[in-house]
């Protein structure tokens, strides 16, 4: 790799990353697995070691968490910053990791290194300061310099107390501000320190996770369900389980909770929280790690009932494997287990690098896995004409969620697989959330390969792969019928138009009856009002909605709208860096028709657009129905300047 092409990987992965981390940890609405996010940043760091001179002043490798978004919580500065941790995928990075501390601290061969070991909950950061022993303060991590005031709302979790168990006059002894940072910041009077009953330190900032446990997860995402079906029957409309409220994993709900304006809320969500650390201390309850985690366990705020040290290599990959065996049976969501170096002195000479502590490590979990059966290999159509090959699958719990279908990708990757029907296989949760096949255990079975069709089996056009590329494209185009009802759904789904009641069987119904061909025919329901009515399940207040979501959408945001086309390579970013260019609908067509050199030039000058993103807006642009759909479409509609 040049010099060149590794500054415009860094580029793209520093812009890639950065979105990623707003949507985990500011929005909670990730679109990636953790595993390929993980992908990403390590990469990133592979990089980064080999192009040194390369590393950005946004580098990931330099930050934690993501800036606060905009919030009605207030801001809340942290006193010394919340760090995150490096990662580690295998027993030899965590062999380096131990080496690396030995090294940084000149240690004979003899002296023995003690870690800490626990289980890595995934759930949100927070942050809780004590003064003389009560609850002041609580704050999210943020960006690790800023976080947000979530104290209202953590008074409802009732594992964090308002205030902390003194511990018995004749222990928790003070280690002094190891490592903590305060030693340079003013701390209050220490005369009453021994204020009330209290008899710990003056200030001390409890940090872990909040998380909600797999059973109140699932209770909680069945009463929002429930809540969902009973709003769609009040307005008298179709529910469809595709656009309820739900949370997609016990994380997301943690977060959603915690960050509520109304800390009503979140006394409604049975949250829960265990604390790994802390961060502004006056003094610190012990010399070691694992010490001063049992003082916090003896004030009354629950640790993890894995933690334990461990004397070497040994002992901490043998506690991992032990706690990976537990993983299935433990009430929460864990993806790993971090390690710490015991003694407080050595954390303090280690420090920090960057983003991390050199002191920590977290060891994250390979995705579980499970054996099942391909019953089924159906073929669905999407909206630009590829054709994605789905197993169907004999049911199978993998990670704590019943698994039926899992996407085998192209015909590429069924080739590699060699899977066909009946075929035994080894499936897992990329990163806990996407099914995907790992292993054939059949596949030298005499049985004849899977077909892969070479006809659309929704309209019979030729299906073929571009030069080029691995995946299989129907060639009909808009005359085929699943393209045209994906796209449709596409128009009208939340991160384009996003307009509500209609829903996937709408769309179908409306195609059937040949009200739908063309996203212009939206903004046209008004004129089959009463056609409509004459449909089972749709009464006037349910068809009055629908045609009111509609005209609500008449002057849409206009990257909405483009990316909304479904035009091949035009995501939501990159609707909205073309119209931020070139500020209208039009001006984008009128360079994008031209397609000579200039105008490509013009194009690709746009961060992130490159020449795919040029031809699959000229090739749109060139076909008489797009334009006729692009003209249609612009007559009913007005998107703002």
């Amino acid at each position: 790799m040049t010099e060149a092409e590794a500054a415009n990987e860094l580029m793209r992965l520093a812009k890639a990353i950065a979105r990623h981390d707003r949507l985990y940890h500011a929005e909670d609405t990730p679109e990636i697995a953790d595993a390929d996010y993980d992908a990403l940043v390590r990469r990133n760091a592979e990089l980064e070691t080999e192009f040194p001179q390369l590393v950005r002043a946004d580098s990931p490798s330099r930050k934690v968490g993501h800036a606060v978004a905009a919030s009605p919580l207030a801001k809340v500065p942290h006193e010394v910053r919340m760090a995150s941790l490096d990662n580690a995928f295998s027993g030899e990075e965590v062999a380096e990791f131990v080496a690396r501390v030995r090294r940084f601290l000149n240690l004979a061969d003899e002296t023995e290194v003690v870690m800490t070991a626990e289980d890595k909950i995934d759930g949100l950061s927070c942050s809780l300061r004590y003064e003389y022993g009560r609850l002041v303060r609580a704050a999210t991590r943020g960006d690790g310099q800023v976080g947000e005031d979530v104290t209202a709302n953590v008074a409802h979790i009732a594992d964090i107390p308002q205030q902390l168990s003194p511990l018995p006059l004749a222990g928790g002894a003070g280690g002094g501000p190891v490592g903590s940072g305060a030693e340079d910041k003013p701390s209050p009077d220490p005369s009453r320190k021994r204020e009330g009953e209290w008899n710990g330190p003056a200030v001390f900032e409890i940090r872990g996770e909040v998380y909600m446990s797999k059973l109140d997860f699932t209770e909680l995402n069945g009463r929002l369900l429930a809540i969902s079906r009973a709003l769609a029957q009040s307005k008298g409309e179709e529910f469809e389980l595709s656009k309820a409220r739900q949370f997609a994993n016990p994380r997301n709900a943690a977060a959603g909770s915690l960050r509520q304006k109304n800390a009503e809320i979140t006394a409604g969500r049975n949250l829960r929280f265990l604390a790994h650390g802390w961060g502004a201390a006056s003094d610190v309850p012990g010399t070691t790690q694992f010490d001063a985690m049992q003082a916090i366990a003896g004030w009354g705020v629950p640790v993890s009932p894995l933690l334990t040290r461990c004397a070497g290599l040994d002992a901490m990959l043998s506690h991992y494997r032990h706690i990976r065996e537990r993983r299935p049976d433990l009430p929460y969501d864990i993806d790993g287990v971090v390690y710490k170096v015991d003694r407080l002195d050595w954390q303090q000479r280690l420090g920090f690098v960057a983003k991390a502590p050199r002191w920590g490590l977290a060891h994250k979990f390979a995705a579980e896995q499970a054996e099942t059966t391909i019953e089924a290999i159906d073929i669905q159509v999407g909206r630009t004409g590829k054709l994605t090959p789905v197993g169907r699958l004999k049911p199978v719990l993998v990670g704590g969620v019943t698994v039926t279908n899992v996407t085998l990708h192209n015909r590429d990757e069924i080739g590699r697989l060699g899977v066909r029907v009946g075929d035994r296989i080894i499936l897992q949760r990329a990163g806990d959330v996407i099914p995907q096949v790992v292993d054939n255990l059949t596949r030298e079975e005499a049985r004849a390969p899977y077909a892969f069709p070479d006809h659309c089996p929704e309209c019979g056009s030729e299906a073929v792969a571009e030069e080029g590329e691995v995946d299989v494209r129907c060639t009909g185009g808009l005359i085929c019928p699943a393209q045209r009802t994906e796209r449709l759904r596409h128009f009208v789904s939340r991160g384009a138009l996003d307009i509500e009641g209609l829903g996937e069987k709408t769309i179908a119904e409306f195609f059937g009856e040949g009200w739908l061909e063309s996203p212009a025919d939206v903004f046209r329901l008004r004129q089959r009002r009463c056609e409509i009515l004459t449909r089972e399940g749709w009464k006037d207040k349910s068809v009055d909605n629908l045609l009111a979501a509609v005209e609500n959408k008449r002057s849409p945001d206009a990257a909405r709208l483009l990316f909304g086309l479904g035009i091949r390579h035009v995501g939501a970013v990159t609707a909205r860096d073309l119209l931020r260019r070139f500020g209208t609908l039009p001006k984008l067509r009128e360079v994008a028709e031209l397609a000579d050199e200039e105008s490509k030039a013009e194009l690709t000058a746009i961060d992130g657009i490159g020449p795919a993103v040029v031809e699959a807006l000229g090739d749109f642009f060139h076909e008489p129905h797009n334009r006729e759909v692009w003209d249609d479409l612009l007559t009913d509609v007005t998107p703002p300047p």
